[in-house]
């Protein structure tokens, strides 16, 4: 259960150990201080005539238990007095004529007069740039195209993390789990006054029991349900009376580069923690290897709002107080914050919960059929017409796909303009996309390029025939072996990527 404990939460627990430091080229996946447990799969592939292995997968490391303490000493030394050599020629030379001083004429004393005034100029601009006398500053600055941007440093509102702050806390709890084996802590978001709470799957996966911190109060709570493959679940708490504050949900398809935002959640347990930011970037992608298969995130909201294990099912807000996320990765080499925090869009994320507390099957886009990476290797091995996309190893019968008329040896190089260079980049770009999106699929067909529309399906029907052939393997492997990513027995692969769950 890659929960995300990594610091001093539970009294009378065992110290943490510490792991040397990894080479930088390696990639992570966080567990948690309850679980750390170590990731490991090798994608098989067999080069049959006209089929392409897949590419090969790195390994993932298990990151060791934060909030380790370290006292520092800081030795003092004693600076030797500094000694003033003697004037030279002082004492001598008594009765020796005095110099005559020459005479300051007009010239100097006026530039005298100017070097004094400018000075005083210099002095009062330099109080007033660093806002000495708290006058407001306009800054306009006009770009290369004519557009013109004000920057007013004055209008800036001290108050608004302590506002934001005070409002969206009373909707995050923190989230406290225990397994067969260990114990874990993550964070999750009030959805309603009935007690449903957003959070990822992650947070809680393997729980026997599971408690919310709300309020100063504790709750016993069960999982409702969870949507694997997206790392979301719903948990549920029973308030006895208590009134419980439901977060205000905002539009995360309204956000832009730039914006402010905050990070509220539990890091290493630190209850009611929050963190400032903007947002670094939109619309990133990847899949994530845990121990019960890949994790498929797609249009995540980059920010530099700092997110720590425990942080996970916590909240990124809007400087409105409004969710816009679910925070759940950063991308570091060392398993702590390097300021690169990654949270599921919050739009996405409320209407994956919405289908849980409904008892909805949760859906996503569907291509159907099987997908196996296009290497510059296995392109000359093969005599392919192109050395990267997705090679479509099989077709599903009935699926978008074969409506379209994509076949068996195609190779998919873009979908709705997105180049496509391997096949979990096929499924990334298909799972960013929704149930009934009609999309742009390019491809080769031998040496001729050509262009089929397709109108993405759902893959409800798949995941209800797979969960009846449980003996096979789970519904996540199932999922990415029709999308070519397991060897057919079940096991599936991830190549890595410096993302590390929280």
């Amino acid at each position: 259960m890659p929960t995300d404990n990594q610091g001093p939460v539970y009294p009378g627990a065992q110290p943490t150990q510490q792991v040397p430091p990894v080479p930088p080229a390696q990639t992570y996946h966080q567990q948690s201080s309850a679980q750390q447990a170590v990731g490991q799969q090798a994608a098989t592939g067999q080069q049959a005539a006209g089929q392409v292995p897949p590419a090969q997968t790195t390994q993932a490391y298990a990151q060791p238990t934060a909030g380790q303490a370290y006292a520092q000493q800081a030795a003092t030394s004693q600076v030797p007095p500094t000694q003033v050599p003697p004037i030279p020629g002082a004492g001598a030379g008594a009765g020796a004529p005095k110099p005559k001083k020459p005479r300051v004429g007009l010239k100097a004393l006026v530039f005298g007069l100017i070097g004094g005034v400018l000075g005083a100029a210099g002095v009062v601009a330099a109080l007033n740039f660093g806002g000495f006398f708290d006058r407001p500053a306009t800054v306009t600055t006009v770009t290369n195209a004519g557009q013109s941007i004000t920057i007013d440093p004055s209008s800036e509102d001290t108050s608004l993390a302590t506002a934001v702050a005070a409002k969206c806390l009373p909707s995050v709890v923190s989230i406290n789990v225990e397994t067969s084996d260990a114990e874990g802590v993550g964070s999750g978001v009030v959805l309603d006054t009935d007690g449903n709470i957003l959070t990822n799957y992650h947070v809680i996966e393997g729980a026997q029991t599971i408690s919310v911190s709300v309020g100063g109060e504790s709750y016993d709570a069960t999982v409702v349900g969870s949507d694997e493959s997206s790392d979301l679940a719903v948990i549920k708490i029973n308030p006895n009376g208590a009134t419980l504050t439901p977060i205000e949900v905002g539009d995360s398809s309204s956000l832009q580069v730039g914006d402010w935002v905050m990070s509220l959640g539990s890091p290493f347990g630190l209850e009611q923690s929050v963190s400032t930011g903007i947002v670094s970037s939109l619309y990133r992608s990847t899949m994530m290897q845990s121990t019960s298969g890949n994790t498929i995130y797609t249009n995540l909201i980059q920010t530099d709002a700092t997110i720590n294990p425990g942080n996970s099912g916590g909240a990124l807000v809007d400087d409105e107080g409004k969710l816009v996320g679910i925070n759940s990765l950063i991308e570091s080499y060392s398993g702590s914050s390097s300021g690169v925090g990654f949270a599921i869009p919050g739009n996405y994320a409320v209407e994956v919960a919405q289908k849980i507390i409904n008892g909805e099957t949760v859906t996503h886009a569907y291509l159907g059929g099987s997908f196996q990476t296009v290497t510059p290797q296995n392109a000359r091995e093969n005599n392919l017409s192109v050395n990267q996309g997705a090679y479509v190893a099989e077709v599903t019968s009935g699926s978008p796909a074969e409506q379209a008329g994509i076949r068996k040896g195609d190779i998919i190089t873009s979908l709705d303009g997105e180049e496509i260079t391997s096949s979990d980049g096929l499924v990334l770009a298909v799972r960013s996309h929704s149930v009934g999106d009609k999309v742009a699929v390019t491809l080769m067909r031998g040496s001729k390029q050509m262009s089929v529309d397709v109108t993405l399906g759902s893959d409800e029907s798949m995941q209800n025939s797979e969960q009846d052939e449980s003996s096979q393997g789970s519904l996540l492997e199932q999922y990415l072996n029709q999308y070519g990513y397991g060897n057919g027995n079940g096991n599936s692969d991830s190549r890595g990527n410096g993302f590390s769950q929280r």
